[in-house]
């Protein structure tokens, strides 16, 4: 009941851009993470550092994990501040603190509309 209330409150307070980013289902957005942390090409899959994980399966579960609860996170009391999901997200999974950071939120959606 939770889930779908907060789904329910999502759609509400979504602005039609932000209504296109929720359309991503998370396989999308850690397929877009993935790539945006490098691919196949780096010692941390899909960009995790903060809990060790056994190869790149472990690391999407981490990854999915992530997303699925922020997305709860975001239609409870993210949307107040963060005008849509992938930029409460990105504030989450990598901070603009956090150097190089400044083109995680531009990378992954630029590979969430390639693989559209």
């Amino acid at each position: 009941m939770r889930i779908l209330l907060s789904i329910i409150i999502l759609l509400l307070v979504a602005g039609s851009v932000a209504y296109a980013e929720e359309y991503y289902t998370n396989e999308a957005i850690a397929e877009a993470i993935f790539w945006s942390e490098g691919g196949y090409h780096t010692q941390w899959p899909y960009g995790i550092k903060s809990v060790y994980c056994k190869g790149i399966k472990e690391c999407k579960e981490v990854c999915l994990n992530t997303i699925k609860n922020n997305r709860l996170r975001y239609a409870e009391y993210g949307y107040k501040e963060y005008k849509d999901y992938l930029s409460f997200l990105a504030s989450r999974y990598c901070p603009l603190s956090d150097d190089g950071c400044e083109n995680w939120l531009p990378n992954v959606r630029s590979f969430l509309k390639k693989n559209r």
